[in-house]
């Protein structure tokens, strides 16, 4: 691509997917059409996104949805990325959600700051004492397959395939945004019972540290990324998990110049790599 010409980005989404809380159209609607005063965009579903890669300067993968609801086509759409150098972003090399969701297991029990995370039943014990525990499968989104149940019946479901953390009684969830390596901006859910009733949020110095020390750990050097935490009743922040797929942005819950900060930032962050890979 001559350093004049427009870039040709495939952009894929799921404009559909019924998400609790968040309308993905829209979102991708708003995005794509600021996309297009920089780039030649093509709109696809990610069951589409391989047969249709290789006419494109890149793939943008923004709401495509839970992999878990079109595995087959995904693994084929990496796969052949991977094997022919196609340019996606968020790339695809993601150590946290784009890999499953083991890394919560091996953060807890490297120190890090996240809720209590095993996947084995000799592990149980490791685990603090609480009301009720949160059983979930590894490759889950989107609350899918979850279950919160009592510690006397963890030992018939811990398995592999599934992660076991104790029930966390937390004051809000928190939301931290990052376009490649540089914060953008912060949400929070006041109520823990509506998630997705999101705020912007002010962070500390001591939030942010907490923020950046996840995106610092991941492998992934280009891409958007969100670090959802929750604050406990002693004021502890614990990482929830860390989105590096596909993260739901939000923007509807931004100021209109947060909004476009964002937008600029993301713009920009796509025209270094493309200029640089």
């Amino acid at each position: 691509m001559s350093p004049s010409a427009r870039p040709r980005l495939l952009y894929v989404t799921d404009l559909a997917y019924a998400a609790r809380g968040r309308r993905y159209g829209d979102e991708d609607i708003h995005l794509a059409s600021q996309l297009r005063d920089y780039a030649d965009l093509a709109l696809c579903h990610p069951r589409d996104a391989a047969a249709l890669m290789d006419g494109f300067d890149a793939v943008v993968v923004r709401n495509s949805g839970p992999v878990l609801h079109y595995q087959a086509a995904y693994d084929d759409f990496r796969a052949r990325a991977l094997a022919r150098g196609v340019r996606v972003y968020n790339e695809l090399t993601g150590s946290a959600d784009m890999a499953g969701k083991q890394y919560l297991v091996e953060l807890s029990a490297a120190g890090f700051p996240v809720i209590p995370t095993v996947d084995r039943p000799d592990d149980l014990e490791r685990l603090p004492a609480a009301d009720a525990y949160v059983v979930k499968p590894k490759a889950g989104a989107d609350s899918i397959g979850m279950r919160t149940v009592p510690r006397d019946a963890l030992p018939g479901l811990a398995a592999p395939d599934v992660l076991v953390q104790p029930h966390v009684d937390f004051r809000y969830e928190v939301s931290f945004v990052f376009v490649d390596q540089d914060f953008q901006y912060a949400l929070y859910a006041s109520d823990p019972e509506r998630r997705w009733v999101l705020e912007p949020y002010a962070p500390t110095s001591g939030d942010l540290e907490f923020a950046r020390r996840f995106i610092e750990w991941n492998t992934m050097r280009h891409g958007i990324q969100r670090v959802d935490a929750c604050r406990t009743k002693d004021g502890e922040l614990l990482l929830v998990e860390l989105e590096d797929l596909n993260p739901y942005l939000s923007l509807d819950r931004l100021p209109a110049e947060v909004r476009d900060r964002f937008t600029a930032a993301f713009t920009a962050a796509l025209r270094g790599y493309l200029a640089t890979t």
